[in-house]
């Protein structure tokens, strides 16, 4: 025990945020503060008790710990805890005991809680304590075409007419109605579509008359698109088969709604939208990769305009999406139609859409099953074809040759089935890092059906391997946050990154890894990590409250690295992943230090076959 204790005002005026209160707030908080000592070993809480307010430890060290025992960190003097049981539900989330002699000064839950709501500042320094809800996107980008669903936009009563309709009848409608399309039906279902362009072309310039039945000129073959999809897939797929019209189909094929590319340039407030208008209208790479130099002032505007993270990794994938779809129609403009049907699905960060301004290309091709060895030619010649222009954009080659260019990875689906068979039945360590990549597959263009239904078979072959999946939740411990002992992050200690945090394979890739647990363990088809995450959630496979802490975890980091990222690039840098500690404010190192204690709990947690946080 120290000698001299010291007065709760003056370890108030010291102690951040407390120094952030008025002298008389201080004052008036010392007095309703308690002493409490500890011997080596004593229990301070417990998880999952109700806590009865905040602990400053004044000196000594606490050891903090998942259910299981393990601890996760330590906290010395000058530190605060409890704040994020008693901001989210006024339970302790991890065990606190003492480890030596241990000097603490209680603060009643009460005067906690009012200070957060009375003390603005206080309440900032606290604020990422609290859990936030899942997928919330309120920033100024929000009103954009990813954040906006077709359903937001389309015409809910679109105009129709049948297929006896005449050309001069359609006309009319089409004048009176001020529109310049009209979707045709036969028996309540979608026979085809007749546009101004069509009456123009097919109709006037051919010099007929218009008594002919509108069926003689409508397009048959109409692609329609998903009322759930957002306003940047609508564009996408416009701009790809040059039309300006979409039907909106629901699930059962009914006729729900009409979208146009107006609707869509009405409601294109972000910046993100324009450029993939431009790759997906461009006729060759080095076009798209004049559109992509801009991408770096995307992700600093992103940023400084508080876009969540979800939606800046978003809106930067989208772009590979388009840029690899967009390759893929130059590559058979080129090559002739392929010699039998094809899936180009991306992994790895495109896979999960969570680029950043620091991504490479991880991508695949799934070939029907009717392949013959003479096709291969072909799919060889289209995969350099996408993967050359794709680097040339900016999405550089997969060091690790993790791309359809590489014999391996462009094969047909029976083959894939037996790689995957062989992965989990056999779960060595190759097996585990090619099973980690490859279960994060998203299908990007082609026949998707190549990749849906060998999608829920390997799933359902995985989680039921106990084997197996003990072997990916052990591959997912490989990866730790960097925690130093007490108040500081560990840092890597040499060579060209010395004293900076890897913010994406300390930081990003251990959730990543969780959320991939999880997913194999519940049967979950999403490959994004936080919609993993809230899915697990939702089933059961984790807490709720874990779920959400994790996500907040998440969040944390990612925006953390991002804000990197952009800070970067104001300054004339390459963007990386690697922050030096000493850069983050006192507030900025707590929180990110609070993330990762979040994960190491976790991570210890799936480690012991523990529900997670509850």
């Amino acid at each position: 025990m120290p000698d001299d204790l010291v007065p709760p005002l003056d370890l108030l005026g010291r102690t951040a945020p407390f120094d952030l209160l008025s002298p008389a707030e201080r004052a008036r908080l010392a007095a309703s503060m308690s002493r409490e000592e500890f011997g080596d070993g004593a229990l301070v809480f417990e998880e999952g008790t109700p806590l009865s307010g905040l602990y400053i430890i004044e000196a000594g060290t606490v050891a903090i710990s998942t259910v299981s025992d393990e601890v996760v960190t330590y906290r010395a003097a000058g530190d605060v805890m409890g704040e994020r049981g008693l901001l989210r539900d006024g339970k302790a989330m991890l065990t606190a005991r003492a480890a030596g002699p241990l000097v603490l000064h209680h603060i009643p839950a009460a005067d906690f809680l009012r200070l957060m709501s009375e003390e603005g500042e206080f309440a900032r320094w606290f604020g990422r304590a609290v859990p936030t809800e899942p997928g919330s996107d309120d920033g100024p980008y929000a009103t954009g075409l990813t954040a906006l669903s077709v359903s937001d936009m389309m015409a809910k009563s679109p105009v129709t007419c049948s297929a006896g309709t005449t050309v001069t009848e359609v006309a009319r409608i089409m004048r009176d109605r001020v529109i310049s399309s009209v979707l045709v039906m036969e028996d309540e279902g979608l026979a085809g579509i007749v546009t101004v362009h069509d009456l123009t072309n097919k109709v006037l310039a051919e010099g007929l008359t218009g008594s002919i039945p509108v069926a003689d000129v409508m397009t048959r073959k109409v692609r329609t698109v998903s009322p759930d999809a957002t306003g940047l897939d609508a564009l996408v797929e416009m701009a790809s088969h040059r039309i300006n019209h979409l039907p909106v189909s629901d699930r059962r094929g009914r006729i729900v709604g009409m979208i146009g590319k107006t609707d869509l340039f009405r409601r294109q407030a972000a910046t993100a939208s324009h450029m993939v208008a431009e790759i997906v209208a461009a006729d060759a790479a080095s076009d798209m990769a004049r559109v992509m130099t801009r991408l770096p002032e995307l992700l600093s505007h992103l940023v400084s305009a508080g876009a969540k993270p979800a939606a800046i990794t978003r809106r930067i994938t989208d772009l590979t999406d388009a840029a690899t779809r967009r390759l893929l129609v130059l590559a058979e403009d080129r090559l002739g139609p392929p010699p039998v049907p094809y899936l180009w699905a991306a992994c790895g960060s495109q896979g999960r859409r969570e680029q950043t301004g620091v991504s490479d290309q991880d991508n695949c091709l799934i070939l029907d099953d009717a392949f013959e060895p003479a096709h291969d030619a072909y799919f060889r010649d289209l995969a350099a074809f996408v993967s050359d222009g794709l680097d040339e954009i900016g999405f550089v080659y997969c060091p690790g040759e993790m791309m359809a260019t590489t014999d391996r990875w462009r094969q047909p689906r029976r083959v894939w089935r037996r790689y995957f068979q062989n992965w989990i039945a056999e779960p060595d360590t190759e097996a585990q890092m090619l099973a980690s990549v490859m279960f994060d597959l998203r299908p990007i263009s082609g026949e998707m059906e190549l990749f849906h239904g060998l999608q829920r078979e390997t799933l359902d072959m995985a989680r039921k391997n106990s084997i197996f999946v003990g072997h990916m939740i052990a591959n997912s411990l490989k990866h730790t946050p960097p925690l130093g002992l007490f108040r500081g992050l560990a840092t890597i200690r040499s060579g060209e990154h010395k004293n900076t945090v890897d913010l994406k394979m300390a930081g990003v890739v251990p959730v990543v890894d969780l959320a991939r647990v999880y997913a194999l363990r519940g049967g979950i088809e999403a490959v994004n990590t936080r919609e993993r995450i809230i899915a697990a959630g939702e089933a059961g496979i984790v807490s709720a409250t874990g779920a959400r802490d994790l996500v907040d975890a998440y969040d944390l980091i990612a925006e953390t690295r991002l804000r990197h990222q952009a800070a970067q690039i104001a300054a004339g840098e390459r963007p990386d992943n690697f922050m030096a500690p000493g850069r983050m404010s006192d507030l900025e190192r707590s929180h990110l230090r609070d993330a990762f204690m979040v994960v190491k709990t976790m991570q210890a947690a799936v480690g012991h076959g523990a529900s997670l946080m509850g």
